[in-house]
């Protein structure tokens, strides 16, 4: 397919209803579709998505036409919102260590390309901690800075791992045996196929 039919047919799976906080709805992105706007009414769509949620199929159709625009900073946020349905959400506030205080001298990237492990309170077989991989989005920054404080998205590579993590719990984030970062986990949305393991 091509942009012009991906959009149309995303724009398909929103209900008519829908709208965002400033009153966008699917018929302002049909009215940018029809002026061949594309990048615009992707922008609508990722926006009506945001607030909503639209089967993976709307995200993955999102993620193609992105892709063909050129827009890498769109694909890769689609990209991750169908990981989001595959494997789950949890939405943390996270704190890094200030530079002096960890490892990491670096900002991390906000873009989902970074794996770190969690202490999310799970036991090793000998009784030790054990940590577990999620995959990590910044809300609405680019980077975030050592030290720094931001509201983020998880994806869990094990979503079986996380089905006792609760809104409240504090969790750490670590890139080695050292705490790079503390959370309080804000929301946690699961896929509801996943059960929890023993």
């Amino acid at each position: 397919m091509d942009v012009t039919e991906l959009l149309e047919s995303a724009s398909l799976l929103v209900p008519e209803e829908t709208a965002t906080e400033n009153d966008v709805t699917v018929r302002d992105v049909w009215d940018y579709l029809a002026h061949d706007e594309w990048e615009i009414a992707l922008g609508l769509l990722e926006e009506l998505g945001d607030g909503h949620p639209l089967p993976l199929t709307f995200w993955e159709q999102l993620a193609e036409a992105a892709e063909q625009l050129r827009l890498e900073r769109s694909a890769a946020w689609c990209h991750w919102r169908c990981s989001e349905i595959r494997n789950g959400v949890i939405r943390a506030d996270l704190t890094l260590r200030p530079a002096m205080e960890a490892r990491r001298k670096t900002p991390i990237s906000g873009h989902g390309v970074l794996r770190p492990m969690w202490d999310i309170g799970n036991l090793s077989p000998t009784g030790g901690f054990s940590v577990s991989i999620a995959r990590l989005w910044v809300e609405g920054m680019p980077v975030l800075e050592p030290g720094g404080r931001a509201a983020v998205r998880l994806v869990p590579l094990t979503p079986s791992h996380w089905t006792h993590v609760e809104t409240g719990q504090r969790i750490s984030m670590h890139e080695d045996r050292t705490v790079a970062g503390t959370a309080v986990v804000l929301e946690v949305h699961l896929p509801a196929t996943v059960t929890p393991t023993n």
